[in-house]
């Protein structure tokens, strides 16, 4: 069983893109045809992330004229380029499969705003005399 893990380990990707489920997310995805080797981009809303470690995938829904295409992608898949986060959602589900019944607006999900933190007091006494001179 060690050996498994082993070579798992030896399989998995160390720097992995921070995405979570209701982000709408950029997929960079190697294709190969023939000799030549092109990437192409899939960009739509992380519906699903299932599994664990090397068997980890997720699923990506997107509208495609009208039409909703899902497809999964496993997580540590070499033919995976970079996984970019283009929106972070705000959702209260660990799996979003509602999204296929919904047609139009009703398909969006909320953006999620994060607060910048403020700077503490030191920087912003620092800041000061600065301005005014």
């Amino acid at each position: 069983m060690n050996e498994i893990r082993a070579i798992e380990a030896s399989q998995m990707k160390t720097e992995l893109d921070v995405f979570h489920i209701g982000d709408t997310v950029k997929v960079h995805f190697k294709i190969v045809e023939g000799k030549n080797e092109r990437i192409q981009v899939y960009e739509g809303l992380v519906i699903a992330i299932k599994n664990s470690r090397i068997g980890k995938t997720f699923t990506v829904r997107k509208n495609s004229y009208g039409v909703g295409v899902e497809r999964v992608f496993p997580l540590h898949s070499p033919r995976i380029a970079r996984v970019e986060l283009m929106r972070p959602g705000k959702v209260r589900r660990a799996k979003l499969y509602y999204i296929r019944d919904k047609i139009g607006k009703a398909a969006k999900i909320k953006e999620l705003i994060v607060k910048k933190s403020p700077r503490p007091k030191a920087e912003v006494a620092a800041a000061a005399p600065e301005a005014s001179s």
